[in-house]
């Protein structure tokens, strides 16, 4: 197979910027200055001057991943050891592999609320591809029902550490979201085993009115029908089915991507909806601010969506002012919302319909709600 990663050492130059769970630094690499990424909880405390060792993967192979180098360990002394209670190892197997106390395990305060709960309640489930639809889904929940109690489900299908996600660090510190990382993720203020026992937490442990399933960065796309991480969103609505919740499914769409198949409805959002899912799911749409040109090549993809029998198409609006409102700034593959306006007003609207679903359901008196 050959050697699939590359690794180098530095001298820690100065910090830069930091947001829970992580520490940027630049790095000194052979005479030549880089930005590098460490993650506290696996790194310990960095001081300017010490030897590092990196891992160059990604830069070298000019991929995403932000443009870091990561920072593996400190080369001349361990990492301070922080051991905390729990016995559910995530990162298994790999070199940086560590323990976490996972709200379902048998030592957690919540292990019995899990166990004993039967259900979502009906909560609104909000599932989106890509992690950049995560603020804008905030964004427009909260605009319009500015008390609602969020969720953030971190999947595994991308960034393993949440603390690689600003966004999610940043709307979590302003009290806008509460973050739980699931199946092989780490970091969250929960922890899961899986997918259905992070969604049951959301709603028993958290209290959460909504809850949003999304991976983080880095994303896995080839160009091919069934290669790209985004399938999970498919597994994501059958698992919110099976528990009893209501599945938003919001349509990863771009005005502005350069590749056809991501152009309009991308193949991602058809083929993780009309072949992964097989369970129903409400589906947002909007046509504010959309243009004629970009709304016909998305509105020619809603026969093969509607055709499955389980998905139902909701038109909703109010969506500009609230993502011009968004907390933190929105961005997608690069571009931001006078660029690619429709990728964030699709994913925007599922935050609108679940904020609706919230109000309606609170004008009801509970023994009547029929979400």
């Amino acid at each position: 197979m050959g050697l699939v990663m590359t690794w180098r050492s530095g001298v820690t130059l100065e910090p830069g910027d930091t947001w829970a769970g992580a520490e940027e630094w630049w790095v000194d690499v052979d005479g030549a200055r880089y930005r590098a990424l460490a993650y506290t909880d696996l790194v310990g405390p960095l001081e300017i001057g010490e030897r590092v060792l990196l891992n160059s993967t990604a830069v070298d192979r000019h991929l995403g991943s932000g443009g870091y180098l990561f920072i593996v360990a400190p080369l001349d002394r361990l990492p301070t050891p922080t051991p905390g209670p729990g016995h559910i190892v995530k990162a298994r197997y790999m070199p940086q592999q560590n323990m976490v106390l996972a709200v379902d395990e048998q030592d957690s305060p919540h292990h019995e609320t899990v166990q004993d709960a039967d259900g979502l309640d009906g909560m609104p489930v909000i599932v989106a591809d890509l992690h950049s639809a995560l603020p804008a889904i905030v964004a427009t929940a909260r605009y319009h029902v500015p008390d609602v109690r969020i969720a953030y489900v971190h999947t595994d299908t991308a960034a393993l550490p949440i603390a690689f996600s600003k966004t999610a660090a940043h709307l979590k510190a302003r009290g806008d979201i509460t973050t739980i990382t699931a199946g092989q993720s780490f970091g969250g203020d929960l922890e899961a085993v899986n997918l259905h026992t992070a969604l049951l937490a959301a709603r028993h442990v958290i209290g959460a009115d909504i809850a949003v399933v999304v991976q983080g960065p880095g994303n896995v796309g080839t160009g091919t029908t069934w290669g790209f991480s985004g399938t999970a969103v498919g597994e994501a609505i059958n698992a919110i089915n099976l528990l009893g919740g209501t599945a938003l499914a919001t349509l990863r769409v771009s005005q502005a991507d350069h590749r056809a198949r991501h152009r309009g409805i991308s193949h991602h959002s058809l083929t993780a909806y009309t072949k992964v899912a097989l369970t129903p799911a409400l589906v947002p749409t909007t046509r504010e601010n959309i243009g004629r040109d970009i709304l016909t090549r998305i509105e020619a993809h809603y026969p093969t969506l509607v055709r499955t029998g389980w998905l139902t198409l909701i038109e909703v609006s109010g969506i500009r002012d609230a993502l011009e409102h968004s907390p933190v700034p929105l961005r997608t593959m690069g571009r931001g919302l006078p660029e690619d306006y429709a990728a964030f007003a699709f994913a925007g609207a599922g935050g609108v319909l679940a904020a609706q679903m919230i109000a309606d359901a609170r004008r009801v008196p509970p023994a009547d709600r029929r979400l």
